[in-house]
């Protein structure tokens, strides 16, 4: 049976912040991505973790990006990586890891990949990150604390089946995916599903068609290692990331087309802070 995910109830995980709070309580999120050319992922997946409140966030990208990224958004910082010894040396500053966004294929990444699996902190894997993990079936439930994010067709990859098996029967996908790789498994699409350990399957019964668009796989990655990183579990980071992410975009956009992925920054705060007492 799936539970439906509702947006007050989600909302129970968010910490209650003193008023001494600071930035080091709500951890330093770092994000491996952003080939050459595809610096936009890890843009929007950098913004939507700090919209979330995480306390600091940091981009790890190729050195073409690392100095103009943060033009836009100065609170991001960028750091250039060519080899698993930088990334090694990030990883001493990070507590939590987005692995993928826009990383590309290239054998330079396929190595830091390889090796970020390995840090040792909790991650979220997207986008280019699960396309490598389906190459590495021999990783199967090697992080119990991990969240992998796929849509359909990232699912198929990592099942070895058709995107078309994928969506014949989405729940029986998604009990697929999390017996074989673990951890917290969304399947992303129309009725976004998560699986966890210790809970029942949720479903979030909030989608739009205004969605289908460029980006909006990174906002949501971003948005979970972003509220993971304040101590939230990663099921329940998953779950409140998701409904939030798709009532934003209702909130944006009275339609079904035209919605950036971006034009969600400014709906998400108001969303996270409408928790009713």
């Amino acid at each position: 049976m799936l539970l439906a995910i509702t947006l007050q109830k989600a909302l129970n995980a968010l910490p209650i912040r003193a008023l001494d709070d600071y930035k080091g309580k709500y951890g330093h999120v770092f994000i491996l991505g952003g080939a050459p050319g595809m610096s936009g992922a890890v843009r929007l997946a950098g913004e939507a973790a700090l919209r979330v409140g995480a306390g600091k966030v940091s981009i790890a990208t190729a050195p073409e990006h690392a100095h103009v990224l943060n033009l836009t958004r100065p609170e991001l910082m960028c750091y250039p990586i060519q080899n698993v010894n930088e990334l090694t040396f990030l990883n001493r500053g990070a507590t939590h890891w987005l692995l993928g966004p826009g990383m590309g294929h290239s054998p330079q990444v396929q190595a830091l990949m390889a090796a970020a699996v390995t840090l040792g902190k909790p991650m979220v894997i997207d986008a280019d990150g699960l396309h490598w993990l389906a190459q590495h079936p021999e990783l199967g439930k090697e992080n119990p604390s991990w969240v992998l994010t796929p849509h359909p067709g990232e699912a198929a990859a990592l099942l070895g089946c058709s995107t078309q098996e994928v969506q014949e029967d989405r729940g029986l996908a998604l009990k697929r995916l999390y017996e074989k790789w673990g951890g917290v498994i969304v399947l992303k699409g129309a009725g976004t599903l998560i699986m966890a350990p210790e809970t029942p399957p949720h479903i979030c019964p909030v989608s739009n068609p205004v969605m289908a668009t460029a980006g909006m796989g990174d906002v949501l990655s971003g948005m979970i290692v972003g509220l993971m990183a304040q101590q939230i579990s990663p099921f329940e980071a998953a779950a409140l990331a998701t409904i939030v992410h798709a009532e934003a975009a209702e909130q944006a956009c009275a339609g079904t087309r035209g919605l950036l992925a971006s034009d969600l920054f400014k709906e998400i705060p108001l969303l996270l802070n409408s928790k009713i007492a």
